[in-house]
């Protein structure tokens, strides 16, 4: 028996005994809407995210007219409100390198950590939501529950491509410990919560 012979064998002689996953509760709490939202709006204020609640799709389309008419370089991705999804098949990083603003719907919004997750289904260009300068995230108030476990049982990973949640605008303090904003992608967030999504543009 050679060297690399013995070695298996004894890794495998002492080989640990399977054990059980553990078993996760999730029999939480319930919390009604309100209470959500409001913690939501309180973690995402305190990670120095822009927080703006509005009462329907059309005050998203509002916004995004009011910053196309002084001149930003924005695409919109949301499908639920005339947008630019077309357009953003045909972008390449060097066409979206100046992208001011990105507006993108986010599928779940988790209360206990400020974290949106979104699809690419949603954004399109997968570098749209990492490229721009502003990133808009816009997500219905009834999507929103308490924490990463119930989550992910709102997920359809087999359904997406990619996916990915964000929390806040990029940010690290890597360097000499000092907390830098925009290091690395947007500079910051501004995150839509709309109370009457069933209110949608013809």
């Amino acid at each position: 028996m050679n060297s690399r012979e013995k070695i298996l064998a004894a890794v495998k002689k002492n080989k640990p005994s399977l054990t059980p996953f553990p078993e996760v509760k999730f029999d939480i709490e319930k919390k009604q809407i309100n209470e959500l939202q409001s913690d939501f709006i309180s973690v995402l204020q305190s990670i120095q995210t822009t927080v703006k609640k509005v009462n329907s799709w059309q005050e998203i389309e509002a916004a995004i007219l009011l910053l196309r008419q002084k001149g930003y370089y924005l695409f919109n991705a949301i499908d639920e409100i005339e947008n630019d999804r077309s357009l953003l098949t045909n972008q390449t990083k060097v066409d979206l390198e100046s992208l001011d603003f990105a507006f993108i719907k986010g599928a779940v919004g988790v209360s206990e950590n400020g974290a949106i997750w979104i699809e690419d289904k949603n954004f399109v260009h997968r570098l749209l939501p990492f490229i721009c300068k502003h990133l808009c995230l816009v997500i219905e108030a009834d999507e929103i529950v308490s924490n990463m476990h119930e989550a992910y049982q709102c997920i359809e990973c087999n359904e997406t491509g990619f996916g990915v949640f964000i929390s806040g605008p990029s940010k690290t303090a890597d360097i000499e410990q000092s907390l830098v904003i925009g290091a690395h992608g947007a500079l910051d967030l501004t995150v839509y919560i709309i109370e009457n999504p069933a209110e949608k543009s013809p």
